[in-house]
């Protein structure tokens, strides 16, 4: 499998300005990267308070909208979210933002969600946080549902919907590159249950052993959508945080990044 290089933080720092994200987004696709990746939070805590890498007044932007400025301004590049935090967001809005992003770029959407590690973000929101890892794999089922079924249809717990259509459908078929974030062992069994491949953060040589031998053991389950991938992605922008779960204290600006 070819290496394939991702510039992540395309929402953050001098990325969070339209001139500057537009210049970096231009010059990494003239320069031959594969992939542009953003993460999110919502709300930072104020004041900062661990495991939160960022201060309450650094500067984020939401990565559907920012993805959606960059694919104005390119023309091969991929767009992936570098994450969303899927459990805080209304999955058929999410499913409608993403499908428009898709069509919007000629189908150059990378789907990347996580569950989020931030308590005080989820307690602002009103999302469950202890619940988040159940929420993510209803909303997951949920998307999928209204992206890919005649007559979409879901009954679960945290999403329930019938008798409703969402078009355009994405580009892409049957989905988008589902990518799964976090470092646990329920997010590795998630990316190869439910995803297309797994996004990586903050990783060194050594952090990157537990990662391959948790997907070795989710693997002993029956996967649903093939046996993950993995990317290199590079921050372009420094000041970025797109991981699902706190980085160490000594983090290289690599990552790395799954998709099909």
């Amino acid at each position: 499998m070819p290496l394939k290089l991702g510039l992540f933080s395309m929402t953050t720092g001098p990325c969070s300005h339209p001139d500057g994200a537009a210049r970096v987004a231009r010059a990494a696709e003239a320069a031959g990267f594969e992939s542009l990746w953003g993460g999110e939070h919502v709300v930072l805590p104020d004041p900062q308070a661990p495991p939160s890498p960022l201060g309450p007044g650094d500067r984020i932007v939401d990565p559907i909208v920012a993805l959606t400025f960059l694919a104005a301004h390119t023309s091969r590049i991929r767009l992936g979210t570098g994450i969303i935090i899927l459990p805080q967001r209304n999955p058929l809005v999410l499913a409608k933002e993403l499908a428009t992003l898709d069509v919007m770029s000629n189908g150059r959407l990378i789907f990347g969600v996580g569950v989020g590690y931030l308590e005080p973000e989820f307690r602002a929101l009103g999302a469950p946080f202890e619940e988040r890892g159940r929420v993510t794999d209803e909303y997951l089922a949920a998307i999928r549902a209204i992206w890919t079924e005649a007559a979409p249809a879901y009954r679960g717990r945290f999403a329930a919907f019938e008798r409703v259509q969402a078009h355009p459908q994405p580009v892409q078929k049957p989905t988008p590159p589902i990518v799964i974030g976090g470092h646990t062992r329920a997010a590795f069994r998630r990316a190869v249950q439910q995803g297309h491949g797994w996004y990586g953060f903050a990783l060194d040589a050594t952090r990157r052993r537990r990662p391959a031998a948790s997907t070795a053991y989710a693997r002993q389950r029956p996967p649903s959508r093939g046996r993950p991938t993995c990317r290199r992605s590079r921050s372009a922008c420094p000041r970025g945080d797109g991981s699902t779960s706190p980085p160490p204290k000594r983090s290289p600006r690599s990552a790395c990044t799954g998709s099909s």
